[in-house]
């Protein structure tokens, strides 16, 4: 094959596959929808393949399309990498920073160490996209990710910050006034509890310590959600006991909406991490956000 599609295409291209979308990609891209049509049908045409399934709704990558994007995800990625390091003998750090959070993550993140890094590092566009899965941050293109100690993957660098967490067993004081209080894990399974659905689909198991004593307890209830923050307001609601992150029952605690219970069975855990891979070369705008979630964090003690 003699043609070679020029870069912009690719970039085109990856944009497009990566949102399903003409007009999510050209808002990225800062073109128009029908520019990039054109693109792709000028690049499938003169590449001899059909690349992208079109319809009146949505848009995703063929067969052939999609061999293209997984090979051309890590090349368009190292070399961004590439630029970022060239652009380091320059000023004022740039480009962009995407980072893979938990929405708890990003909440601690937004109380201090964003808006200082926003305001030391103009020229950095800081992108945050939440979920709940735990990603491959380098196979999606991300600088870094954030998630509990516990579940960073081994062969990567971890920065930590924020203290330790703690998971807490919630539930209101109406609620206990009708149902004897817990006194161990395995009480549990006579509450009406509050599941959590997993982004696998799997429900969470509750889990417990007590000197050098593990309990796992596969709780039952009439109420099952897929968000810690929705569960805890069911708590506060009366509907059940609720088990979640201490930083989301803490203001309901204040407040003497929910009561936590099994205290003694809810030991503090290593907290919240950024963590990012060791072999690949940092870029600058990631050094500089590790600085000031450093800065933040030594301020905090």
């Amino acid at each position: 094959m003699s043609y070679r599609p020029t870069l912009d295409d690719l970039n085109a291209f990856a944009a497009i596959v990566t949102h399903r979308s003409f007009r999510k990609a050209a808002g990225e891209l800062g073109l128009s929808p029908s520019t990039l049509s054109h693109m792709m049908r000028n690049m499938e045409a003169r590449m001899g393949v059909r690349l992208l399934h079109r319809t009146t709704r949505s848009v995703a990558a063929t067969e052939a399309g999609e061999m293209l994007l997984d090979r051309l995800k890590p090349v368009l990625r190292d070399l961004e990498l590439a630029l970022d390091a060239v652009g380091e003998f320059g000023g004022q750090p740039s480009g962009t920073l995407r980072i893979n959070a938990s929405e708890i993550a990003a909440r601690v993140l937004l109380n201090a160490a964003i808006p200082l890094f926003l305001e030391r590092y103009p020229e950095i566009s800081l992108d945050i996209v939440t979920e709940n899965r735990l990603v491959d941050i380098v196979g999606e293109g991300f600088d870094a990710g954030i998630r509990l100690r516990e579940s960073v993957p081994l062969d990567m660098i971890a920065v930590e910050f924020g203290g330790e967490a703690r998971f807490l067993a919630i539930a209101s004081p109406a609620y206990l006034k009708d149902h004897k209080q817990p006194k161990t894990p395995e009480d549990l399974k006579r509450h009406r509890c509050i599941r959590l659905r997993m982004p696998s689909g799997k429900l969470y198991r509750w889990e417990f310590e007590k000197h050098g004593q593990e309990v796992t307890v596969e709780v039952s209830g009439a109420l099952t959600l897929d968000h810690v923050e929705l569960m805890a307001e069911a708590a506060v609601k009366g509907l059940g006991i609720a088990y979640v992150p201490e930083r989301i029952a803490r203001p309901y605690l204040a407040s003497g909406e929910i009561i936590s219970v099994l205290d003694d069975w809810c030991p503090s855990i290593p907290g919240l991490c950024l963590y990012y891979p060791g072999h690949r070369h940092v870029p600058q705008s990631l050094r500089a956000f590790i600085s000031v979630l450093t800065e933040v964090e030594r301020q905090g003690a």
